[in-house]
C-alpha cells in the first residue's frame, strides 16, 4: 500500500485557481504559456567570512534551515586586496529550490517571513529583470520561523531571487500577486 502524498498548499493553489485566473486576464490559448514559478534562489553574501571562516559555517547552517536543503558556499573570482579577498575563497553561500520545496519556501515567506519585517511597506514592485524574475533582499535572517533567536551570533542579510517563466514583468507580477506577495501601490 501506498503513502497518501503531500502536496504544498501553494501548489495546489496555483493549479486549482491562480492558472485559470491568468488564462482569463491575459487570454492564453494554450495551457503552457501560462507563468509559473521556476526557482527560488536564496544567496547570503558573508563577508565577514574573509577573517573568520567559522561565520561562513554559521551561515550556511543558518540557510540551510530557512531553505530545508543544504547549500553550496560560493567563491570569490578574483582577489581584491583591499578588501583582502584571494582568488577562489569562500565568501557567501546560495541555495536553489525548485518543486516542492520551492511552493514551501514561497508559502512560509509570504505567510510567515514578511509580516515580521520592522516597518515593512510592502515590496518594490520595479524590482523585475525584464523576463520575469523578481529580486529581493532581506535585511534580517532572524524572520524566518525556523531560527531560533537565541542560538544565533550574527545577524545575515540575504537576496531572494523568484525565478518565473513568464515573459514579461507584467504577467509576472500578476502571478506573484497572486501568490498573496505584498507590493507596493
Amino acid at each position: 500500500m501506498s503513502e497518501p502524498t503531500y502536496t504544498p498548499r501553494m501548489k495546489s493553489r496555483y493549479r486549482e485557481e491562480i492558472r485559470t485566473k491568468l488564462k482569463e486576464r491575459f487570454k492564453y490559448s494554450n495551457d503552457m504559456q501560462i507563468p509559473r514559478l521556476d526557482k527560488v534562489v536564496i544567496n547570503m553574501g558573508v563577508g565577514e567570512a574573509v577573517a573568520d571562516s567559522k561565520k561562513l559555517k554559521s551561515a550556511m547552517d543558518a540557510l540551510a534551515a530557512i531553505a530545508g536543503q543544504q547549500p553550496v558556499a560560493t567563491k570569490s573570482k578574483k582577489s581584491i586586496a583591499t578588501f583582502k579577498i584571494r582568488d577562489n575563497m569562500a565568501i557567501g553561500c546560495k541555495v536553489t529550490l525548485r518543486a516542492d520545496r520551492m511552493y514551501e519556501f514561497v508559502d512560509r515567506l509570504v505567510t510567515i517571513a514578511l509580516p515580521r519585517v520592522k516597518d515593512f511597506r510592502g515590496l518594490n514592485g520595479r524590482s523585475f529583470d525584464g523576463r520575469g524574475n523578481f529580486a529581493m533582499g532581506v535585511k534580517e535572517h532572524i524572520i524566518f520561523p525556523e531560527i531560533n533567536y537565541d542560538q544565533i551570533d550574527q545577524i545575515w542579510g540575504m537576496d531572494i531571487i523568484v525565478c518565473t517563466t513568464a515573459r514579461t514583468n507584467e504577467e509576472a507580477k500578476e502571478l506573484l500577486k497572486e501568490f498573496d506577495f505584498p507590493f507596493r501601490n
